[in-house]
């Protein structure tokens, strides 16, 4: 995956979620990365909202268990999201 053609946006809140929109280079890149993104959600036991239209990933994070805002679990996710973008901390 050739990340420098990877458009990010910041997180941020939306609606007591965090929010980030992701634009790849095309439908197999994003898939990947969301390949990418459920081994990480599934080791953290937290799963992402997301949505994906060819090259675009759509992401929400909140705890449920929390009453659906933002916590520490979503923190922690997104820093982990970031990582596999290349994004430092």
């Amino acid at each position: 995956m050739t990340m420098e053609k990877v458009l990010q946006k910041q997180w941020e809140e939306c609606n007591k979620k965090l929010y980030k929109a992701i634009i790849f280079k095309d439908f197999q890149e994003a898939f990947t990365f969301m390949v990418r993104v459920a081994f990480v959600a599934e080791k953290n036991n937290h799963h992402p909202k997301w949505t994906n239209e060819w090259n675009k990933v759509e992401i929400w994070l909140s705890t449920h268990d929390a009453g659906d805002i933002v916590t520490e679990k979503d923190l922690k996710l997104a820093k982990e999201i970031d990582k596999l973008l290349g994004i430092p901390e």
